[in-house]
C-alpha cells in the first residue's frame, strides 16, 4: 500500500488527522493482543523461519527470504516458502508454478520468491505448513506472518525499513505500524535493518544483522537512456537505484502498488522508449504482474539482499538449520 500523506505529514490536518485515528489504533494493536492469547499453533515438522515486520509496506522482506532459502540450500537444506499470496486470487494453499501461474491467482511476490525455492500460497498457514511437509521440506521460510499465530515459528526474524524505521509511531490506521513496537520485538529472535540508514531502535537484548538491497546489473544500464516505470510501494527507491547504476532516466513513471497494468499503459510507455532509443525498465515484481505478450520489449532489474555478515546470519540459522552432513 502508499502510505497516506498524514502519516508523514507535520501539517495541522495531518496531525488532527493521526490523533482522530489514533483511538482505532489502539484497538487494531489489541486485536493482535486478542489472538495472541486465542493461538493454538500448528507445530510443524519442519522448522520454520519466519521473515516478517512490524509495519505495513515494503520493508524488504521479499529480498531477504529469497536469501534465506538460497542460503539454506547451500546448507544443503531442502526450504520451501510459504507466503500468504498477496493480490492473488487463490487462497490455497496451494504450489505456485511460475511458469504457468500469473500475479492475478498467486500475487506477484509468489512468483518472484520462486525464483529460490519452491513456493506454496496459503491464506491458512498452518495448512501450507501441511502442504509443504508433503513436499519434503526441511526448512519453511514464512514470508510474512509476524502477527500470524497459527504456526509455530522456530525463528522469527523482524525486518526494519533503515530510512523509515517504525514509522510515525502510530498503529493502523493512524500510522504504519501492525502492532506496538515494544511487543512486537519481543517475540523476535532477531532484527535485520534493510538499508543504508540508521533507524532508532529501542534497547532490546537481541542480535541486530545489517543487510542492503542490492541491484545486479545484468542490463550494463551505466550512461544508457532509460524509461522507467514501478508499481511499487517506493517507486522512488527503484528510480534512484537506477540512477546510481549510472543510467539517464528519460522518464520515470509511478504507479500505485500492485498495479496491473493495461494495454495502453504499456503502449504508451513502449513508444516513449522507442522514440528517444531507450531501454524501458522496472522492477521483477512489476515484470511478473505483465503477461507473456505484455513483457515485449520491457526489461527488468534484478536485487538481492546481501548481509553484511555473513557470519552472524550463519550463527542465527545453525540454531534450526545447521548445514546437512554430505550424504554418502
Amino acid at each position: 500500500m502508499r502510505a497516506p500523506e498524514f502519516w508523514t505529514g507535520n501539517g495541522l490536518g495531518a496531525q488532527l488527522a493521526r490523533a482522530a485515528l489514533a483511538p482505532l489504533g489502539w484497538g487494531y494493536g489489541a486485536t493482535v493482543v486478542w489472538k495472541t492469547a486465542r493461538a493454538d499453533p500448528y507445530r510443524s515438522k519442519a522448522k520454520v523461519i519466519c521473515v516478517g515486520n512490524l509495519t505495513v509496506g515494503g520493508s524488504g522482506k521479499t529480498p531477504v527470504a529469497i536469501a534465506l532459502a538460497r542460503v539454506l540450500t547451500e546448507r544443503r537444506q531442502k526450504p520451501v516458502i510459504l507466503t500468504r499470496g498477496y493480490g492473488g486470487r487463490i487462497r490455497g494453499p496451494a504450489i505456485v508454478h511460475p511458469q504457468s501461474d500469473s500475479a492475478l491467482d498467486v500475487g506477484d511476490e509468489a512468483l518472484v520468491l520462486a525464483s529460490a525455492a519452491p513456493v506454496i500460497v496459503a491464506r491458512d498457514r498452518a495448512a501450507g505448513a501441511k502442504l509443504a511437509e508433503s513436499l519434503g521440506a526441511d526448512v519453511i521460510v514464512m514470508d510474512d506472518g509476524h502477527q500470524n499465530f497459527s504456526l509455530a515459528k522456530d525463528l522469527s526474524l523482524v525486518i526494519v525499513d533503515s530510512e523509515t524505521g517504525f514509522g510515525n509511531g502510530h498503529m493502523l490506521p493512524a500510522g504504519p505500524l501492525r502492532e506496538p513496537v515494544g511487543r512486537g520485538l519481543t517475540r523476535a529472535d532477531a532484527i535485520v535493518t534493510v538499508g543504508s540508514g540508521q533507524p532508532a531502535l529501542p534497547h532490546v537484548e537481541k542480535p541486530v544483522l545489517r543487510a542492503h538491497i542490492v541491484p545486479v546489473d545484468v542490463l550494463r544500464l551505466e550512461d544508457r537512456p532509460v524509461v522507467a516505470f514501478a508499481g511499487i510501494e517506493r517507486p522512488e527507491k527503484f528510480f534512484a537505484t537506477l540512477r546510481k547504476l549510472g543510467a539517464e532516466i528519460a522518464d520515470a513513471q509511478a504507479f500505485p502498488d500492485h498495479h496491473v497494468y493495461s494495454h495502453g499503459e504499456l503502449e504508451q510507455l513502449r513508444n516513449m522508449a522507442r522514440i528517444i532509443r531507450a531501454v524501458l525498465v522496472t522492477t521483477e515484481k512489476d515484470f511478473v504482474r505483465l503477461t507473456l505478450a505484455q513483457r515485449q520489449n520491457i526489461r527488468y532489474l534484478p536485487v538481492r539482499a546481501a548481509f553484511e555478515d555473513p557470519a552472524a546470519l550463519a550463527a542465527l540459522l545453525d540454531r534450526v538449520a545447521p548445514r546437512a552432513p554430505v550424504s554418502a
